[in-house]
């Protein structure tokens, strides 16, 4: 595939983050435990696939050989560390929440691919795992590392939210953190369709992609094609969530069937509004406006399941019908302020349906 440029931050109109607290969750009630493991033994979980590394966040973000010798050096001098914290999943697996970058600094070193930088300490320096000294080897795979692992039966919101409050590293999104947490056919799913040529003209090319923004507007694209608007309670982080996880659920040809609708709507909106798709604006409007993440969910979806050939031969009753939707208020009001609260995310997806059924007839299954 051809390159593009990076995206820039471009604002965003139509997307409300999440509100960062815990909701209605019991505060007595957060199921974490504690547990003791070695780094010997951390590490055969994690060659077995116990412990789950997500390799997006391997690559993008990874301590200078520096850094990751002072974290060799403190275990061999007795230094404590600060504990890890495990989201378990669905299936049992740990998924690393905060200390990724400590537990890939010991696999790189215990594997031997990692010298170490630590030019004061002759004894050290330039060594590998299996040079050093029996009694220090033996210092480093005994090293006791505590986790701190958050329940698979804590909602959501309250999971991210644990999530987003202790990562001590680079901070991430929430996309990137269901990133983490829902790995397998769902996320490859995210990543692949992100990067199509279509994908990529469809949205202007506007959505950072270090920080999955591109991939957060496929997962809305999912969750709002796969589930019944009606199960919407106004929790967005567990309505994405919950098309993971039925997405990871998937077989092959369910997959295909997702992505061929996805690509045949951007091909439709591209064919109705050029490069003004999914962003608000006038028939004259010569500027292109900024994305809008409501918009683009009734509008993804909206135009996902009608031919290509239908919507060319009504294209231009397509084009007014949305422009009317545009200029009605109480539309407008629900795909820009609290474009989360559960009455508007129905109001904007009932009217532009009933708009749709008029002009192009009912969707094909």
């Amino acid at each position: 595939m051809e390159n593009h440029p990076v995206p820039q931050d471009e604002e965003l109109e139509g997307h409300e983050d999440a509100p960062g607290s815990w909701g209605d969750y019991p505060i007595d009630e957060l199921l974490i435990r504690n547990e003791t493991r070695t780094v010997q033994g951390a590490m055969q979980r994690i060659d077995r696939g116990a412990y789950v590394m997500d390799p997006d966040f391997q690559r993008d973000f990874i301590w200078p050989p520096e850094k990751q010798s002072k974290l060799i050096e403190s275990v061999i001098m007795r230094i404590p560390l600060p504990v890890f914290y495990m989201a378990e999943d669905d299936q049992g697996r740990m998924i690393v929440v905060d200390g990724l970058q400590r537990l890939s600094t010991f696999q790189r070193f215990v594997k031997d691919k990692l010298e170490l930088v630590l030019p004061s300490r002759s004894d050290l320096r330039k060594k590998r795992f299996s040079e050093l000294p029996p009694k220090l080897r033996n210092r480093i795979e005994d090293c006791n590392l505590i986790f701190y692992i958050i329940d698979s039966k804590v909602p959501e919101q309250a999971r991210l939210d644990i999530f987003e409050r202790v990562n001590g590293g680079v901070p991430l999104t929430r996309q990137q953190m269901r990133n983490c947490l829902f790995m397998g056919p769902a996320t490859r799913f995210l990543k692949a369709e992100a990067n199509t040529r279509i994908f990529l003209e469809a949205t202007g090319n506007s959505l950072k992609r270090s920080t999955m923004r591109d991939r957060e507007f496929i997962n809305r694209f999912c969750a709002f094609q796969i589930l019944d608007i009606e199960e919407y309670r106004g929790d967005m982080d567990e309505f994405l969530a919950k098309s993971l996880r039925d997405m990871n659920g998937m077989d092959e040809s369910e997959l295909l069937r997702l992505s061929e609708e996805l690509r045949l709507s951007l091909v439709n909106n591209l064919l109705l509004f050029e490069r003004h798709s999914f962003r608000k604006h006038t028939q004259k409007q010569s500027k292109r406006g900024v994305l809008n993440a409501s918009f683009w969910d009734v509008m993804s979806t909206g135009l996902s399941r009608y031919p290509h050939d239908r919507i060319q031969e009504r294209a231009e009753d397509i084009r007014r019908g949305i422009r009317c939707l545009l200029d009605d208020d109480d539309f407008n009001i629900a795909i820009t302020y609290g474009p989360n609260d559960a009455r508007k995310v129905k109001q904007r997806f009932h009217m532009a349906r009933e708009r749709f059924g008029e002009i192009l007839g009912a969707q094909t299954d």
